[in-house]
């Protein structure tokens, strides 16, 4: 049985079409108008809608154990929430402890995916440098199709590489052909800050924010580019929130050099009087790098028009105000970073995006999908809507209203950092790998359904 969407608006990040999609097997088969189908054949009527293809997210963290607990969405959860806000496929990040073996961190991660509903790749995090880690990345990028690579220049002593070993990994995947993508934050720095927030007694969340200054990013974020540069790597900063930032970026850009931004609608929509609130609820916006202050939005915002920044992901990474960030209401440095996204990324782009005249919508499929597909060695399986793609299909009511709430949203999570955010536009039916997976509110997901996407640039 296949699934014909007729009369709908296809929107890719080129063009703009009214035409229908027939899929069958997973795959998308025809594109054209006045497809007929088989009588056995489900047929979703899209006149008046627009049909992009699945979202990709690629900056998650699923089930990740991190700060002594773990992330509260899981594979099965998280994938879910992510369907039904229109995103089809993610890429998580496996994260080794130090001096932990990557190849045996791998398969903890791969039993964990197992319980995923929709498609999911890896990043490999380079948390340390020794002997074995060349070989290992190796093994990632020609056996295990894993050709990017995460570095952390903050958490020192934990995740985080020193110079010398963000170095080597560079050079490493200059070998192999692979993307290094960053983490950047001026490590030391951020400590010596926190120590002496809490020498002076100033312990509530904001001062996480105060201990971790947009400098700090733009500093790092220069310094990794510097290193990229001189091993000639290309590079991928990962959630980049300010103007110092962008910046960097730029002027690397300008010069011939590769390298590619992602931020987050929380840096593109937030400014830091969330850490404002009454007792610890701004706990809930605790992440790194942290939500900056106004000012830095609207250039996040043009530079994604002007293609300086080429995706936006979420980190999405949840953790419960209560029973797990409450472990820092005394002290900053104890809450867990990290919070809940992937399933308002789309419906926040298109309302505070597209229809604030900010993005067009081909530039909207771009950020939010094609762009991470063709960076990730997903493109045209994933991010396109062309015979031969996976049928991975939104099918989007521009008239759809919402509300975000921790109260109705899909995360396994106690609050929302958008609570309260008008969307306007939102998915009425989702298609993944052929099969319709949410459709009018009602989301009709499998355990395990998900595939594992092999990669390779």
């Amino acid at each position: 049985m296949g699934i014909l969407i007729k009369n709908g608006t296809i929107v890719t990040a080129l063009d703009t079409t009214v035409g229908d999609i027939y899929c069958e097997d997973g795959t998308i088969v025809a594109i054209g108008v006045g497809l007929e189908g088989g009588a056995n054949d489900e047929v979703i009527d899209a006149s008046g809608q627009y049909v992009f293809p699945g979202g990709i997210d690629p900056h998650v963290h699923m089930e990740m154990p991190f700060m002594g607990t773990i992330s509260a969405d899981d594979f099965e959860s998280g994938t879910a929430a992510g369907v039904a806000g229109g995103t089809t496929s993610l890429i998580d990040f496996v994260i080794p402890g130090r001096n932990e073996n990557l190849m045996d961190a791998l398969a903890v991660w791969h039993g964990r995916a197992k319980k995923s509903v929709a498609d999911y790749a890896f990043h490999m995090a380079v948390t340390w440098w020794g002997d074995q880690t060349a070989e290992w990345m190796r093994a990632c990028v020609e056996e295990e199709g894993i050709p990017s690579f995460k570095t952390f220049m903050a958490y020192r002593g934990a995740i985080g590489v020193d110079d010398a070993e963000l170095i080597e990994v560079m050079k490493r995947a200059r070998e192999l052909d692979a993307l290094v993508m960053v983490h950047a934050e001026h490590g030391d720095m951020v400590v010596a800050l926190q120590d002496q927030l809490m020498a002076e007694g100033k312990y509530q969340p904001k001062y996480h924010a105060l201990s971790r200054p947009a400098p700090l990013e733009g500093e790092a974020t220069s310094r990794a580019i510097m290193l990229a540069r001189m091993t000639k790597e290309p590079l991928y900063i990962v959630h980049v929130t300010c103007v110092q930032s962008l910046k960097a970026i730029t002027e690397a850009r300008a010069r011939g050099q590769q390298v590619y931004g992602e931020t987050c609608p929380q840096y593109l929509l937030l400014d830091d009087s969330v850490y404002d609130q009454d007792g610890f609820a701004g706990a809930a916006a605790v992440m790194s790098p942290p939500i900056r202050p106004r000012g830095h939005q609207e250039p996040l915002w043009n530079a994604l028009k002007a293609g300086t920044l080429q995706v936006v992901a979420t980190d999405h990474c949840p953790f419960n105000l209560v029973g797990q960030k409450d472990a820092g209401k005394d002290d900053f440095r104890l809450i867990p970073n990290g919070a809940a996204g992937i399933q308002h990324r789309l419906a926040l782009m298109y309302t505070y995006g597209v229809l604030e005249g900010r993005l067009t919508l081909n530039e909207f499929v771009d950020v939010t999908s094609t762009r991470s597909a063709k960076i990730f060695g997903l493109y045209p399986r994933k991010g396109s809507i062309t015979v031969g793609a996976d049928a991975d299909l939104v099918v989007w009511d521009p008239e759809a209203t919402g509300t975000i709430s921790a109260s109705t949203h899909r995360h396994k999570v106690d609050s929302n950092i958008f609570e309260g955010f008008k969307t306007k536009g939102a998915p009425s039916t989702v298609i993944v790998n052929g099969r319709i997976q949410f459709q009018d509110g009602d989301l009709r997901v499998v355990r395990g359904a998900g595939r594992y996407l092999n990669r390779s640039l």
